[in-house]
């Protein structure tokens, strides 16, 4: 498994966790820790001992986005080439989290900010606590929310929601997003971490096969004729999955299923 220096990882029970770890500054991204995030989510994504993955930040903060200390200064800046080097890394995160075959948690501890808050939304369920907001920052520092919150948040809770958080970059705070449907659920501060292991936990004991073909349907963008074609094709791996037929012997004889999975 690789060492990161700007994150932890770890594979438990078939969960990944993803950890920020510059809890001293939210745990605000740089470049290194960039890399780190999304080589580890390549790992994750790729192990066969992985069902579900967990993203989470140590400390009072989720993850406070890009770490603005040397904004003004960065070596990406120079030309359009540069900065769209950049900006990839980011947006590829997001693509890793929204597309990536395994479902994917963000227990949100604390502040969720700019690239950090499409960190969470990117996410296929979140678990907030009581401490943590959210917030699409891009607009109070005159940029564009070009990480993906402008694609994400609209078809979370609707456009008219979305654009006022976006144009305002206001605070989402836990009682709204739980009321918005972003979260499922708020706990008390230091259980967003546990609550969230649950959650993964009882995704990660399902029949893999359907599990990930259920969330490569979830698409609002497509039409109903696509969707049925690809529930289609999804539907024969699952029928012709070992684990299906598992699933049912165990319903039908009203035991626990058992899985036989290689670590």
């Amino acid at each position: 498994m690789t060492q990161f220096d700007k994150i932890e990882y770890s594979v438990t029970d078939e969960r990944a966790e993803i950890v920020f770890d510059r809890p001293d500054v939210l745990n605000a991204f740089d470049a290194q820790m960039l890399e780190e995030i999304t080589e580890a989510l390549y790992e994750a994504m790729t192990d066969q001992a992985v069902s579900v993955v967990l993203l989470t930040g140590n400390g009072r903060g989720f993850c406070s986005g890009a770490d603005v200390s040397n904004m003004d200064g960065r070596d990406d800046r120079d030309t359009p080439w540069d900065y769209r080097a950049h900006l990839g890394m980011v947006q590829n995160v997001v693509r890793l989290l929204y597309n990536g075959e395994k479902p994917t948690i963000a227990a949100i501890n604390g502040p969720a900010i700019g690239a950090g808050c499409d960190f969470a939304l990117a996410c296929d369920l979140r678990v907030a606590s009581e401490e943590a907001v959210l917030r699409q920052q891009f607009v109070n520092i005159g940029l564009v929310p070009g990480d993906g919150g402008g694609w994400l948040l609209p078809r979370l809770i609707g456009e008219s929601k979305a654009k006022e958080y976006l144009l305002t970059g206001k605070d989402i705070t836990p009682e709204a997003a739980l009321a918005d449907g972003l979260v499922v659920d708020v706990v008390e501060d230091g259980e967003t971490r546990s609550t969230a292991r649950e959650l993964g936990n009882d995704i990660a004991a399902k029949p893999r096969t359907g599990v990930r073909g259920t969330k490569s349907l979830v698409d609002v963008s497509q039409s109903f004729e696509e969707y049925t074609q690809a529930a289609f094709e999804r539907q024969w791996e699952c029928v012709n999955d070992a684990e299906h037929s598992e699933a049912v012997a165990a319903m039908r004889e009203g035991r626990e299923p058992d899985f036989d999975r290689e670590e």
